[in-house]
């Protein structure tokens, strides 16, 4: 069973900064029922807090965001963690937002720093609670805005390789990529006529050959 607090303040809103602050987690994962409304009283005379009852949000966006939260304040970063829906293709996806001056070293060679924190973020988010399963949800992890960054540069990339194919009538093949940028890359090349795409290889060393389309 999560931990259950009981706290106050002057409003509800201070209640659940309260509570957040108290379970080391952030304000929008705090899941609260109020206990007493705050009274003003007559000049301040017979005031009384607002008290609520809260716990951990059981919701895997917000177990996610917490262990994400977690992580950051482990390594001593100076960043903000927030959650927010995701946009594009990836609509119907939680993003966890990293932002701040420290968010950079969270990335790593192409992103696969943060690839692997978001791969721990989806196992947190879907893990039993009380031996139950939670409604699937995917998280989507981002620092700084580099997978939209990541995306147009990979789009500019492939775009560049197929007018490479399309002048030396040659294949290309491209390195090896994670399955979110092999989508990326063959998502732009079937906008480009005359060239196709293939995926050739094991999974962990997966690459995406470029070729002529047969006329």
């Amino acid at each position: 069973m999560s931990k259950e607090i009981i706290t106050t303040g002057k409003t509800i809103e201070e209640a659940v900064a309260a509570a957040a602050g108290e379970l080391g987690i952030s304000v929008e994962a705090v899941e609260y029922t109020v206990v007493e409304e705050p009274k003003k009283g007559l000049f301040g005379i017979g005031a009384t807090p607002a008290k609520i009852k809260a716990t951990v949000a059981a919701k895997g966006e917000y177990v996610a965001l917490n262990f994400v939260n977690q992580l950051v304040k482990d390594m001593g970063l100076d960043v903000t963690v927030e959650l927010k829906d995701a946009q594009g293709a990836d609509k119907d996806c939680k993003l966890i937002d990293i932002s701040g001056e420290g968010a950079g070293v969270l990335i790593g060679h192409h992103g696969d720093t943060l690839d692997s924190i978001q791969y721990l973020a989806n196992l947190a988010a879907n893990k039993k609670v009380d031996g139950v399963k939670p409604p699937y949800v995917k998280i989507t992890v981002d620092a700084e805005n580099y997978r939209a960054k990541r995306e147009e540069a990979l789009r500019t990339f492939a775009r560049r390789m197929a007018d490479r194919v399309l002048r030396q009538k040659k294949s290309v093949m491209l390195e090896p990529m994670n399955p979110y940028e092999r989508r990326i890359i063959h998502s732009e090349i079937q906008n480009i006529e005359g060239v196709s795409t293939n995926s050739i290889g094991s999974e962990n060393n997966r690459k995406i050959v470029i070729f002529l389309e047969e006329k």
